[in-house]
């Protein structure tokens, strides 16, 4: 990026207030122009090919696609694609799953508009940008093979596109015939992908699948709340 160029800048974020919030935020620094708004993963992954923007702004818990596939789909589109998470979710389990896949860095929503300024404008620049806390985490801990519920973490960096998509929506509540329109397959392809995901997973029925989504951040425990 050339020097006193303005950051573009792709926002992803569901909730309105919030996305209303950022969107004030960075159109009142003169430094960044603001290129485009998702309120979904299958959004920003859409809008990040056709705008390619400097900086993309993930959220990681997002409807329909989650921020951790969507930047993991932008990435194999584009390697060169520079995604910023900013999420209220900061456990080791979703910081080290978002810096796997290839994110350029990571805040937390409770974080200070100077930072956030801070990190959009070293991300824009090819560097990696975690805020203080986070960072001190990743310098001090080390990673584990299993998260705090007990599911292999690896596990979940294994599935495919097309498996991860299944998977969020099948824990969002979503019927075969539904997820088979949402995606554009045939049914018979979506019950394929359902039964890949429990052998993977050693998991044997959708409440299983739902359980494990939210334990590792595919969707926010809020989504469901039947579950047994």
């Amino acid at each position: 990026m050339r020097p006193n160029k303005q950051i573009t800048v792709l926002l992803a974020e569901d909730h309105a207030i919030v996305r209303q919030g950022l969107c004030a935020l960075l159109r009142a620094n003169g430094g960044f122009t603001l290129v485009g708004e998702a309120r979904n993963g299958r959004e920003v992954v859409e809008l990040a090919r056709s705008l390619r923007p400097d900086v993309i702004l993930m959220d990681i818990a997002m409807p329909v696609l989650n921020g951790l596939e969507a930047t993991r789909q932008i990435l194999a589109t584009d390697p060169t694609a520079r995604v910023l998470i900013l999420s209220a979710h900061s456990d080791d389990e979703y910081i080290e799953r978002m810096t796997a896949v290839g994110a350029a860095g990571f805040l937390e929503k409770q974080t200070s508009a100077e930072i956030l300024t801070e990190a959009i404008q070293e991300v824009a620049q090819g560097r990696s940008f975690f805020s203080p806390t986070i960072r001190k985490r990743l310098a001090d801990g080390k990673k584990r093979s299993v998260d705090r519920n007990g599911f292999a973490r690896s596990e979940a960096m294994r599935l495919t596109t097309r498996e991860s998509e299944v998977l969020q929506l099948v824990a969002e509540g979503s019927a075969n015939k539904q997820v088979a329109a949402a995606l554009g397959i045939s049914i018979k392809t979506v019950e394929k992908h359902r039964q890949h995901l429990m052998d993977k997973l050693n998991i044997h029925d959708t409440a299983g699948l739902t359980r494990y989504a939210i334990a590792t951040g595919v969707i926010e425990s809020s989504v469901r709340l039947t579950i047994n």
